[in-house]
């Protein structure tokens, strides 16, 4: 298993849920991010179809956000200088430009 992956930014320590990784990869190609690290999954009834990336709150560095898709829901912290308007439109754009 690769560890690290879009220039060093994606630390990959647990398995990524399905379909989410090009979209993180994606997400990265923006200087504005300096890393993302999935974190825990859990199973949930209401995570269905493409992906979806929700902002839930602060971190030191940067933000804790949910991603959901294919039947379970994933941490997800953000590491970055935005605030979470502007992080949420940059997620956004990268969801629709699929």
């Amino acid at each position: 298993m690769r560890l690290r992956a879009a220039q060093n930014k994606l630390k990959v320590e647990h398995s990524i849920i399905d379909g989410l990784r090009p979209v993180l990869e994606r997400l990265l190609k923006s200087n504005e991010i300096r890393s993302v690290i999935p974190g825990v999954i859990r199973q949930v009834r209401d995570a269905k179809g493409k992906p979806v990336i929700r902002i839930t709150v602060p971190t030191t560095n940067g933000w804790k956000a949910i991603a959901l898709s294919g039947g379970a829901r994933q941490e997800l912290f953000i590491s970055t200088h935005l605030d979470s308007r502007e992080l949420e439109q940059l997620i956004r754009q990268t969801l629709d430009s699929r």
